[in-house]
């Protein structure tokens, strides 16, 4: 499969918008394409820790959610073998946060993301880069 080519398999589950974990939390997929995915969510009450600000993992788990579709989106299918997620600025109740993920490489075994997370008005909230192994690679 060509590099800039769609999984078409992949593209086939990200158009039914039924996963439950994305729908448990809020995420709306904005745009998917090769190599590229920007989910975004809204944080909640439900989202926040005693600080009153979005509890990191909630922010973790969008990017990490923009992270498997762009991955995904090319060598699928393909599971995270490591995940680095720097926290820059703290995102409040209300905010609706952006998840941007770029694979940076897409080997035959192994591929690297890069994720930024902003909120509505362009702050960086988090910087994420993470690693996936493709489970069906010889």
């Amino acid at each position: 499969m060509p590099d800039n080519a769609l999984d078409k398999r992949f593209l086939a589950i990200a158009e039914r918008h039924d996963e439950p974990v994305a729908a448990f939390l809020g995420m709306e997929v904005v745009e998917l394409k090769a190599g590229y995915a920007r989910i975004s969510m809204t944080i909640k009450r439900e989202h926040v820790n005693f600080h009153g600000v979005a509890f990191g993992g909630i922010i973790m788990s969008l990017a990490d959610q923009a992270f498997g579709y762009a991955v995904n989106s090319l060598a699928y299918p393909s599971v995270a073998s490591q995940f680095n997620t720097y926290f820059l600025s703290s995102a409040r109740c209300g905010d609706e946060l952006v998840a941007e993920s770029r694979v940076v490489r897409s080997g035959r075994r192994v591929s690297v993301a890069e994720v930024s997370v902003t909120d509505g008005k362009g702050t960086f909230i988090a910087q994420a880069s993470g690693m996936t192994i493709r489970l069906d690679a010889d």
